[in-house]
């Protein structure tokens, strides 16, 4: 898989995209992450990329010219299977769109900053808008890296065990039931019986037993839903 990042502030992105599992699947050849520095592509002095909004108001908004020149360039070695900008009134990010979205070639994210893009770039090239919730960031930058890790994590051979990312959190539309490690106990305070028995069905069956009791205590809406 291929991950296209547009950004204003690309160095932002240097320490997700350098440890950890992401790194392991850069270094796997399974995800590649390029991060594209807009101000490469403007034509204006100083590296401008932002402008004042017509009408008045607060804030700048970053202009169409400079994202046109990126992406035209981009799309010239490249098909974009999505072109998705990380805004806060953009459709929610869950893990059904991480799975749906993790089976793609070639994805592009385009990084908010300011007060936003130039809607005619966002009415003529973007095909999709994701919000990782309802705050507002500095830019789109670290919405840009939680979408990455979230899709990147399911690509096959990312994870040592790829049936891990199978028993997440909302992949059954359930939260994950309680884990322990060693040791055993600890202050007197002692792992689930039923998870030292050995008896691999009754485990499981506590495991949805547990899950459902999360979900319902914390998320019931899931449960609705």
């Amino acid at each position: 898989m291929n991950i296209d990042i547009i950004s204003v502030v690309p160095d932002l992105l240097i320490s997700p995209f350098s440890h950890s599992i992401l790194k392991r699947a850069s270094e796997k050849g399974l995800l590649h992450v390029n991060v594209i520095n807009l101000r490469d592509y403007t034509n204006y002095s100083r590296a401008q990329v932002d402008d004042y909004p017509f009408g008045g108001g607060a804030g700048m908004v970053i202009m169409i010219e400079p994202l046109v020149n990126a992406i035209e360039n981009l799309q010239q070695t490249k098909r974009y299977d999505e072109v998705i900008f990380l805004t806060p009134d953009g459709e929610t990010f869950n893990q059904k769109t991480a799975n749906a979205l993790s089976l793609k070639n070639n994805l592009l994210l385009i990084c908010g900053h300011y007060k936003g893009i130039d809607q005619r770039f966002r009415d003529h090239f973007v095909t999709k808008e994701i919000s990782i919730g309802d705050y507002v960031l500095s830019g789109g930058e670290l919405a840009a890296a939680v979408l990455t890790d979230a899709i990147g994590r399911l690509i096959p051979g990312v994870l040592n065990d790829e049936t891990s990312a199978l028993s997440d959190s909302f992949q059954d539309n359930l939260l994950a039931p309680p884990v322990y490690t060693r040791p055993e106990v600890f202050r007197d305070w002692k792992v689930p019986e039923v998870l030292m028995s050995g008896n691999h069905k009754l485990i499981e069956e506590w495991r949805i037993q547990e899950s459902l009791k999360r979900t319902e205590e914390r998320r019931p809406d899931m449960i609705q839903d």
